[in-house]
């Protein structure tokens, strides 16, 4: 699916059963709650910290679908083209860090 489609699909889920976007502030904070509860999976499943046991059933690719809806949120009521914007940051990226990443020491 591409992020056009997705971008299309999250707008009619709004209007279909959330009644209307939350303000752009809201979704902020809820962007940041979502991106906390995938930090809090991935520092105790792969990192340090211990998990606890209400953390064990947590599914990581349910909370970055979170992630991701709220990000498309953000896009739609912004009026971001997401898709055109991740294309353009995927050329940039390419083209800036191709060397630097295959001349870099530490990922040999």
């Amino acid at each position: 699916m591409s992020i056009t489609v997705a971008q299309e699909q999250v707008d009619t889920w709004i209007k279909e059963h959330g009644v209307r976007y939350f303000n752009e502030l809201t979704n902020m904070a809820q962007l940041t709650e979502e991106v906390g509860e995938v930090a809090r999976i991935i520092a105790r499943r792969y990192g340090e910290q211990s998990e606890k046991d209400s953390d064990k059933s947590k599914d990581l690719g349910e909370e970055l679908a979170d992630v991701m809806f709220v990000v498309l949120c953000l896009a739609n009521q912004t009026g971001v083209d997401l898709q055109q914007a991740f294309d353009k940051k995927l050329e940039l990226k390419t083209k800036r860090d191709h060397d630097r990443h295959h001349n870099n020491k530490k990922l040999k």
